[in-house]
């Protein structure tokens, strides 16, 4: 008798141990923390700051790596 998470644990085998996007998303948010801003203004500021370290080819691999096909 199998148990019954056993085909849930054998998907989760089968999947990359961290998908990139979680990598990506652990990027940007070690990018926003250090900016360390405190105010709404400077904040925005700092996302479109970070969002600019990201390159265009960088961004159109994430989405790929996501199954999207970039445009």
């Amino acid at each position: 008798r199998q148990h019954p998470n056993y085909g849930a644990m054998r998907r989760r085998e089968q999947e990359p141990s961290t998908p990139s996007i979680e990598n990506d998303f652990a990027k940007l948010k070690a990018l926003m923390r250090a900016k360390a801003e405190r105010t709404i203004t400077a904040l925005w500021d700092a996302v479109g700051a970070v969002v600019d370290l990201f390159t265009p080819a960088e961004c159109a691999n994430y989405f790929k790596a996501a199954g999207y096909e970039p445009d």
